[in-house]
């Protein structure tokens, strides 16, 4: 099984949370399908917990095929904080990495876990 962050959207929150859709995309390398009813997700961002995230979404990737699931996470006011102390200037900044660490649960045995790390990047498309 291989995970990828393909995309991160914000969603509405409530007071002092911020609420991310995290987009992944799923492949699955094998002849045999991979059912799952359940996802669970923790992103750090610059080495330090940042948010967390599960769905009770359910569904089955198809040997050799791949799918995009998109899960929602939150993120508490302190992890919000200690990012920005943590920063000294957010402008000057090209990226963040981020380590996510996961699982699609299936039951007893059958639960696969996944990490995925890479930068994120705040910055703009350069232009032409």
């Amino acid at each position: 099984m291989m995970v990828n962050v393909v995309g991160i959207d914000t969603l509405p929150g409530d007071d002092l949370e911020l609420r991310l859709a995290v987009k992944l995309r799923v492949q699955n390398p094998n002849d045999a399908p991979v059912q799952y009813r359940g996802v669970a997700l923790n992103l750090d961002v610059n080495g330090r917990p940042f948010a967390t995230g599960v769905s009770k979404r359910t569904g089955a990737i198809g040997g050799y095929s791949e799918q995009v699931i998109s899960v929602p996470m939150s993120v508490s006011a302190f992890s919000m904080l200690r990012q920005a102390l943590a920063v000294n200037d957010l402008l000057s900044l090209e990226g963040l990495p981020y380590s996510l660490r996961g699982k699609l649960a299936d039951g007893l045995f059958g639960t696969t876990r996944f990490h995925d790390e890479g930068i994120l990047d705040f910055k703009g498309p350069t232009p032409p």
